[in-house]
């Protein structure tokens, strides 16, 4: 058994497959996922787990080079923003507006879906490599 770490074996099965520049959607409970990506479905109850608990486990696993953000998440849901800024650091945080970023997301990998109940909740992250 894993002692640490991700222990959702279908999330790790989806982590240990992901490649240089693959997207992954971290998405809100109320995201629509289109039917043809695999999907994580970890929400329980509504805020359970939260958006950033999901997200924080995933960058304790996973290289990073971009990130995209629906543009209304600043104004719609500021502390959302400010968080996910937080725990990027340096990493390009893109803006796209929303239908545009629901177009991206039908490109990604899988879907982790969040019981989070805040609007605009949704990131991808797009994979970097852990080598120069």
């Amino acid at each position: 058994m894993k002692k640490k770490g991700i222990l959702n074996q279908p999330l790790c099965k989806v982590l240990a497959g992901l490649g240089h520049t693959d997207l992954l959607v971290i998405c809100d409970g109320g995201f629509n996922i289109p039917l043809e990506i695999e999907r994580v479905d970890l929400a329980i109850i509504p805020n359970l787990p939260r958006f950033f608990d999901v997200l924080d486990a995933i960058l304790d696993e996973l290289v990073v080079e971009k990130a995209i953000v629906p543009s209304e998440t600043p104004q719609v849901s500021p502390h959302i923003f400010e968080g996910i800024k937080q725990r990027l650091g340096g990493v390009e945080i893109e803006l796209l507006p929303n239908l545009e970023f629901k177009k991206l997301a039908r490109s990604a990998k899988a879907v982790v879906r969040t019981g989070e109940f805040t609007a605009y909740s949704n990131i991808i992250l797009q994979c970097g490599v852990p080598y120069a």
